[in-house]
């Protein structure tokens, strides 16, 4: 949803180790309780997993920085053209800079299809004219290409629990609909944690159709108003957000076992999110709801013996 200027340094020069780490470091400083989640997973996965995430910043990042807030859409619209442009061509081995570099090595040893990328970059020009959002299939949409995507970019690195795949009568399992399960719940979360930085942007993700029905309006949401009708609008909208999650657990057991833990380290993490804005009671215009350390730490042994049943 809100984007920083990145740091790292992915220049032309930057050798491939040099640019893993400095994917690293990028990961860590801004996606934490994601950052956490791939430490559990081993070097080569994590490696894979922090690239893409780099990928799908600096994607977010065309739109959504403080220096793109600043600049006309026509310019936003050649920017989406030219990363879609230099996408096709990582796919084709083509580099430019250090992230072309990780992820050329990524692709490589995770073989992956394009669409979801094109898919995020279409996610991304829908920012430049939509605001609202009438219909939850509407906002489905666009979760979906933000951020069910990125389940499908990680699913072929996630890999396949070989216990399902080693009879010769064996299909392998599709992950494909949980993977995407997952990425919407999480930006189902983003959205209603951001509710107060995006009204600021001109931004409002909540579904009209759902604004009307609670007797909500959009300016008491703009102007931040609590009352008895924006608890029940939010309470709604995390029910509906843990839902997807829900939806998402069915796919997990599919996993191969290193990826299991961090998978549903990082569900379980990332839906905690809903559990402190209900404790804020839904206050999402004065607070940042999010897990602290501890929290997160003290839950990784619950989600570690999870993980452990197929």
């Amino acid at each position: 949803m809100v984007a920083v200027t990145a740091t790292a340094d992915l220049s032309t020069n930057t050798s491939l180790e040099e640019a893993f780490e400095a994917c690293r470091q990028e990961t860590a400083e801004w996606a934490k309780t994601f950052y956490l989640g791939t430490l559990l997973m081993p070097p080569a996965k994590r490696r894979a997993i922090w690239a893409i995430y780099v990928w799908c910043r600096r994607t977010d990042e065309l739109m959504d920085s403080p220096e793109a807030m600043a600049r006309p859409v026509s310019e936003l619209a050649e920017r989406l053209d030219s990363w879609e442009e230099r996408t096709r061509a990582f796919f084709r081995g083509e580099v430019q800079d250090g992230l072309d570099r990780v992820m050329v090595d990524t692709l490589e040893r995770y073989p992956q299809p394009l669409q979801p990328y094109l898919d995020m970059i279409e996610g991304m020009r829908m920012d430049l004219a939509t605001t609202r959002y009438p219909r939850f299939d509407d906002l489905k949409l666009y979760c979906y290409r933000v951020a069910g995507t990125v389940g499908l970019m990680t699913q072929e690195v996630m890999g396949i629990d070989p216990a399902y795949t080693s009879a010769p009568w064996s299909d392998p399992p599709d992950t494909s609909d949980s993977a995407v399960a997952l990425g919407i719940a999480n930006q189902l979360t983003n959205i209603l944690r951001d509710v107060g930085e995006d009204r600021g942007r001109g931004r409002i993700y909540l579904p009209q159709e759902d604004l009307q029905r609670f007797g909500y309006s959009e300016e008491e949401l703009l102007a931040g108003t609590l009352n008895d009708s924006w608890r029940e609008l939010m309470r709604f909208q995390v029910n509906r957000a843990r839902e997807w999650f829900a939806r998402s657990e069915a796919g997990v057991r599919w996993l191969a076992p290193d990826a299991r833990w961090p998978v549903w380290a990082s569900l379980r993490l990332y839906r905690g999110i809903l559990d402190v804005i209900e404790e804020l009671d839904y206050d999402v215009f004065n607070h940042r709801a999010y897990v602290p350390r501890s929290g997160k730490f003290l839950d990784l042994p619950r989600s570690f013996v999870i993980a452990q049943a197929r």
